[in-house]
């Protein structure tokens, strides 16, 4: 996309979108299309900028993945990217002030400094229906357990 914004990608589907700390622009700038049920925006404005109050009409929407977003407000995060299959394809490292918004395919995590998140995902919560575990095939943990 840009310098500071990534898109994680596999076999033509978007995963994951990463907006570094970096990055900065005026005005909004949205990361995602208008067919995803989580949209991932960036705003920046001036000081005396008005947006005008609104209220958010109801609109039925069918949502069929939970989508997340994580934003890093301290340490360090790797996120280890799956495909639907749950095989291994690449990780990235997340630092203080990064946003990424998963979308699709599997992610793990590893803690590499002691964090501080806050996740934002879609609801109704459907407990343990709304997700499948597997073991991490991570290159690097994997063959240190062996």
């Amino acid at each position: 996309m840009t310098e500071h914004v990534e898109q994680i990608e596999h076999d033509s589907m978007l995963l994951a979108v990463i907006v570094r700390n970096e990055y900065t622009k005026r005005g909004i700038t949205f990361f995602t299309s208008n067919d995803l049920s989580q949209q991932l925006a960036y705003m920046r404005h001036p000081a005396g900028k008005v947006i005008d109050p609104h209220v958010h009409n109801p609109v039925r929407r069918t949502v069929s993945y939970t989508q997340e977003t994580l934003f890093i407000k301290h340490g360090v995060l790797r996120v280890d990217f799956y495909d639907a299959q749950q095989h291994y394809l690449e990780s990235r490292e997340l630092r203080a002030g990064d946003v990424i918004l998963l979308i699709a395919g599997g992610h793990g995590f590893e803690v590499l400094q002691e964090i501080e998140m806050i996740e934002v995902k879609q609801g109704p919560y459907a407990g343990d229906s709304d997700k499948t575990r597997f073991a991490a095939r991570v290159p690097s943990l994997v063959s240190a357990t062996h």
